[in-house]
């Protein structure tokens, strides 16, 4: 599934909805440059948990937990991982297989650590559309995690299908 943003609030937008839908033991693997939006769709995934506390990155403590929604958030940075054994020190397998919901920015830089069912979303930039626009491809994310995105729609005339603008 390819969706358009065209400015953040958009990002946190489908982040929103995407984690609303969440359930236990989901990954979503986070991937894309630099101040393309990885921590922006967090939050607004941590806010369709329920989370209410200010979610930043969490680059230098490679891990960040938020309780307080309906699951736990297990927010993860990849960026100053040297080695696999770092993630190992951590326990990041009880974290992703617990009872919370895992979002890893810079997935990519790790692509072993994930399985068949997580959930990938590939957030890329095109200056050529503005500054502000983004592509974002989800996939791996079963029927749920796309009937629950339309489903949360805030305009249900509107709800957002493939190649559409949220």
């Amino acid at each position: 599934m390819r969706l358009e943003s065209y400015d953040p609030a958009d990002t946190y937008e489908l982040g929103k909805r995407l984690g609303k839908t969440a359930r236990p033991g989901m990954v979503a693997a986070l991937s894309g440059d630099l101040g393309c939006g990885k921590t922006v769709f967090t939050q607004g995934f941590a806010a369709g948990l329920g989370v209410t506390v200010p979610v930043t990155s969490p680059t230098f403590t490679i891990l960040q937990v938020y309780e307080g929604g309906r699951l736990p958030l297990y927010h993860f940075d990849l960026y100053r991982i040297g080695e696999r054994e770092e993630l190992e020190e951590i326990g990041y397998e009880e974290f992703f297989y617990g009872q919370g919901a895992s979002l890893v920015e810079w997935a990519d830089l790790f692509p072993e650590l994930f399985s068949e069912e997580t959930v990938r979303i590939v957030i890329s930039k095109d200056f050529s559309r503005g500054e502000d626009y983004r592509s974002i491809e989800i996939t791996g994310a079963g029927e749920d995690f796309k009937t629950g995105l339309n489903a949360s729609a805030i305009d249900k005339e509107n709800d957002p299908k493939e190649g559409d603008a949220l």
